[in-house]
């Protein structure tokens, strides 16, 4: 009679249950190194918005003096004057400044979402980013290993996460195989 892990190993049942259980171990490393990335890829997402923001603002700061010098401020007087205007180059302008106007104001809420709690900025970087900026923060990512608590908590609930997301799949998977199983058994009895 054999004892412990060579018994395991030696029955079907025995080898399903080792192999589930290193199946789990890989995913919850696998899910682990996934979640500790995620504050570290939120941080540099957020570098890039505040430099494009703070770009933004500066190239729009002359057309922002102007309205505040002819139109009380108002960035839409001035788009509205240069395109009621009779000069060509200025109706082109007012495409510009508008274009300008719009990018300054959509970077002025992306960098008022990355000055929330973590768990609200990594929801929107998942779900509302911008898509020019997320490009640019994929491509340019440089992979950490950061081991801070926000990582270690991003990491350990990402890691559980898969690994329930997976055992529940299997186990409904295992579950409907055997109920079909079950039930061919039966048709033919």
């Amino acid at each position: 009679m054999r004892f412990g892990v060579n018994a395991r190993r030696s029955h079907p049942a025995g080898r399903e249950a080792v192999l589930r259980a290193y199946l789990r171990l890989i995913l919850f490393a696998l899910g682990l190194l996934v979640g500790i990335q995620a504050p570290g890829f939120v941080d540099q997402y957020s570098k890039r918005v505040s430099a494009h923001y703070i770009e933004a603002q500066k190239n729009f700061a002359g057309f922002q003096r102007t309205a505040n010098l002819y139109f009380g401020g108002s960035i839409e007087a001035l788009i509205a004057h240069h395109e009621s205007s009779s000069d060509a180059v200025f109706k082109d302008e007012a495409k510009n400044v508008a274009a300008i106007y719009v990018r300054l104001k959509k970077l002025a809420l992306e960098a008022n979402a990355m000055n929330r709690p973590l768990y609200s900025r990594i929801f929107h970087v998942a779900f509302y980013p911008d898509e020019e900026i997320l490009n640019e923060t994929i491509a340019a990512y440089s992979y950490t290993v950061p081991l801070n608590q926000d990582a270690i908590v991003c990491g350990l609930i990402a890691a559980s996460l898969l690994a329930i997301l997976v055992e529940s799949m299997l186990i409904g998977i295992l579950g409907l195989g055997r109920l079909t199983m079950s039930a061919a058994a039966s048709a033919r009895a």
